[in-house]
């Protein structure tokens, strides 16, 4: 299976209250961070939903605004395009990943049951998808989970959720 890992990095982080992508832990970016944690375990990774950065960065889709679907959309119609059979998506906030997340999360469709942004989606439920942007008000990767029959897999690496900039301090 070739697979894409795509960091999505597209949100406003209005509860940080500045860029999160770009705070720093131990001297090192949290959109760095996320690229490094993902890089293992797939063939190509991109960010989304952001300008430019250490990797190719590409758009969410239809627009911005849309959340981690949004991001989730742009990264499936990438990997349709350039021959990917599956993507593998984290947040930006991604510290560390479980060693075998690719293999833990295959067959697609599956997420992480304590964090669902982290999840593994096949190319072809790139038109499911898109059905749901346009037709929904529930935006939830949970939702669009359900749709396509996602598993919910668990995990025991403890993965972090940084939401303010005091959350950095647990992993300093």
């Amino acid at each position: 299976m070739r697979l894409l890992g795509a960091v999505l990095a597209g949100g406003q982080s209005r509860r940080f209250g500045s860029d999160k992508a770009q705070a720093l832990l131990g001297g090192t970016t949290l959109l760095d961070h996320a690229v490094a944690a993902l890089k293992p375990q797939c063939d190509r990774i991109v960010i989304v939903g952001r300008e430019n950065g250490p990797v190719a960065a590409i758009p969410d889709r239809p627009q911005p605004g849309l959340g981690p679907l949004g991001g989730i959309a742009g990264a499936l119609s990438y990997a349709a395009n350039e021959g990917f059979d599956a993507v593998l998506t984290v947040p930006v906030d991604c510290l560390r990943l479980p060693a075998n997340l690719r293999d833990l999360l295959a067959p697609p469709p599956a997420l992480l049951a304590a964090q669902p942004v982290i999840g593994l989606w096949p190319v072809r439920a790139l038109l499911l998808l898109d059905a749901l942007l346009s037709e929904e008000d529930d935006r939830s990767v949970r939702s669009f989970a359900r749709r396509i029959g996602a598993r919910a897999v668990e995990s025991d690496v403890d993965l972090p959720n940084i939401n303010h900039p005091s959350d950095l301090d647990r992993f300093a």
